[in-house]
């Protein structure tokens, strides 16, 4: 049956569908435009099941879970990588050129001499180091980033954004765990007995070298963690990124975040190698007999380049990087997020019901 005008006049749902027909109709209506139309390539779009279990989370619970996340994420890693993280070190403080047949050769030589679980010799000072480190890390970022998206209609940071966020991340972490670090440093180039256990270490660097010392190459290490976390964090980012908008928010595999974190530990390792050099020579210093060598960032930098040129000696053992690195990245990145995201399907990490959230 068919509706007359006066029809219409009388009912105005009538006439709002037939008004919709006849736009729907015309060839000169472009569809696409609609704010709300998925053809949008403008479009942000995030990770649903992600950002789902997220917004049940208050920020006070993502800060408990993103230390226990961040906590579990660097012990795994460097568990995984911890005989060729020695064998860099070894190479990193020495004047001897690296190659791939003299670092087998170093594992092969300390699994013969001082068996097995030496090559995870200083994995007690990196567990030490690296748990606090990676827990305060991967929390600072995320409150970073809360922060810088505060009243922002995106639902990502700009570029630059990312990389300062990430910047910030890895400098606060950095500055409060560095003493570890340094111990760690000494304990993987000694000989076993020159220290027994972490606490020694301490006890004789206060003794024989002062406190100040457990500060020393913390200059290139702030630096280094610029590049570093700025660099890894902003191409881990973008990589999700970019994956959620092609992908319409369909959520990551692991397997995904495997490369992608091994992406951006390739790119932020390469980019930031020889701060990495540089302090690994100031903080071994006082065991390698260079203590008057290398007492800054400048004096240090012109000393490796004099006495063994710029390639050889700012990018030695960059090639193991290049395997170890995109590794322990990649497992870290990964690991948080798995980890995160399983803690925060808990309830006993959801917002309280009673409160009517």
């Amino acid at each position: 049956m068919g509706v007359s005008v006066e029809e219409t006049n009388l009912r105005p749902d009538v006439l709002n569908q037939s008004n919709l027909s006849l736009l729907a109709s015309s060839p000169n209506v472009d569809q696409t435009t609609s704010p709300n139309s998925h053809g949008n390539g403008n479009e942000e779009h995030h990770h649903h099941e992600e950002h789902r279990i997220n917004q049940k989370v208050p920020n006070h619970n993502k800060i408990i879970t993103s230390l226990i996340a961040g906590a579990v994420a660097g012990a795994v890693a460097k568990t995984v990588i911890a005989p060729l993280d020695r064998t860099k070190i070894h190479f990193q403080i020495s004047n001897k050129q690296f190659s791939v047949r003299d670092a087998y050769q170093f594992l092969c030589n300390t699994f013969k001499n001082e068996g097995f679980l030496a090559l995870w010799r200083g994995n007690s000072a990196t567990m030490a180091r690296i748990i606090p480190y990676a827990a305060i890390q991967y929390t600072a970022h995320e409150q970073y980033k809360r922060f810088f998206m505060c009243n922002s209609k995106r639902k990502h940071l700009p570029p630059i954004k990312r990389f300062m966020v990430g910047s910030m991340a890895g400098v606060t972490a950095s500055s409060l765990t560095y003493p570890l670090d340094l111990v760690r440093a000494r304990m993987a180039v000694t000989a076993k007995d020159r220290y027994h256990n972490l606490f020694e270490v301490f006890l004789k660097i206060k003794a024989e070298e002062g406190l100040r010392t457990l500060y020393r190459g913390i200059v290139p290490t702030l630096y280094g963690s610029v590049v570093y976390s700025g660099l890894g964090f902003c191409t881990y980012e973008t990589l999700k990124k970019w994956h959620a908008e092609y992908n319409k928010g369909k959520d990551l595999t692991l397997g995904e975040r495997l490369c992608f974190g091994a992406c951006a530990g390739l790119l932020s390792q390469s980019a930031s190698y020889p701060l990495d050099i540089i302090r690994r020579r100031m903080q071994t210093a006082g065991v390698t007999g260079h203590s008057n060598d290398y007492r800054s960032v400048t004096e240090t930098f012109k000393r490796v380049v004099k006495e063994e040129g710029f390639r050889r000696g700012l990018y030695k053992g960059l090639s193991i990087n290049w395997v170890k690195g995109p590794i322990a990245v990649g497992v870290s990145f990964a690991t948080f997020d798995v980890t995160t995201l399983w803690l925060r399907r808990r309830k006993m990490f959801h917002i309280d019901e009673l409160d009517g959230d």
